[in-house]
């Protein structure tokens, strides 16, 4: 186990509109604010999106299980951006749901904003992570440096 002790710095309420890509527009909004440390929770509508749904074996690195919908889903979702390659990242798992159908997972990809997506981000500070890859796993993980202050 590894972990970082920080505090919460700023906090952001955002609304995403009809039609624009919910992942895109976190990293859009990461850039733009320099978030480099964050989790964040949201709600809302899909009308399109693919999840990793998990492993198709049990072993590493994992080769992905996805599945999708192209027909508008409610969505409830939990999530963290850090930096990966010095740019942010955003790592989302997220239930989604239509009458009867519900899926839980990764949420990749393009992910069209139905109505609206009400997104309540966290900022973390004090802390110094970032995604690294490990080849092992197939995957980059949030890994920690030495903590630091940004004031």
């Amino acid at each position: 186990m590894e972990y970082a002790k920080g505090r919460i710095g700023r906090v952001f309420t955002v609304r995403i509109d009809h039609g624009d890509d919910l992942i895109l527009e976190l990293i859009k909004l990461a850039e733009l604010e320099e978030i480099e440390s964050a989790v964040f929770v949201l709600l809302g509508a899909l009308k399109e999106g693919k999840l990793v749904t998990g492993p198709k074996e049990n072993r590493r690195p994992p080769i992905p299980t996805w599945s999708g919908f192209d027909d508008v889903h409610e969505i409830l979702g939990i999530g963290d951006i850090f930096l990966e390659e010095g740019k942010p990242k955003v790592h989302l798992h997220a239930g989604t749901g239509r009458e009867d159908s519900v899926k839980l997972g990764c949420l990749r990809g393009e992910s069209e904003v139905f109505m609206v997506v009400e997104v309540f981000i966290l900022e973390i500070e004090g802390i110094a992570a970032e995604r690294v890859m490990d080849m092992e796993q197939g995957f980059a993980p949030v890994s920690f440096g030495r903590s630091h202050d940004r004031g």
